[in-house]
């Protein structure tokens, strides 16, 4: 196994802190992405996933990712709650890789809900 250098240390360092910092709790936008047993059985992780990567390449520091455990919705996972400061939260239902796109690129990022996706709102 190489041994690590300087430079690779603050690589991980730089990344970690990203990671923490999306984690957080302070932001005027958060997703909850819920990932109980039953939640993951169906698909949250991989909806984490995206959601992720989606962060990584908007490079948006108002937002928020939110490992949340079951909202008790078994039927409809995997689910993903929006907050927007200001609004009513909106729960989604059923959702895959390219719904959590679709859902960050136009509710998180320009405000038009999903409402084909909606379980609830507030």
């Amino acid at each position: 196994m190489p041994k690590l250098t300087v430079q690779d240390l603050k690589k991980i360092k730089e990344n970690t802190s990203k990671e923490m910092q999306l984690r957080g709790e302070s932001g005027r936008i958060r997703i909850l992405v819920h990932m109980g047993t039953c939640g993951i059985a169906a698909g949250a992780r991989e909806v984490m996933q995206t959601l992720m990567e989606e962060m990584a390449t908007a490079d948006r520091q108002d937002i928020r990712v939110v490992a949340s455990g079951c909202m008790g919705m078994c039927s409809s996972e995997p689910n993903v709650t929006v907050e927007i400061e200001g609004e009513k939260p909106i729960v989604y239902q059923h959702i895959d890789a390219n719904k959590m796109r679709q859902i960050f690129k136009r509710h998180v990022l320009k405000g038009e809900v999903q409402s084909d996706f909606a379980l609830a709102r507030g």
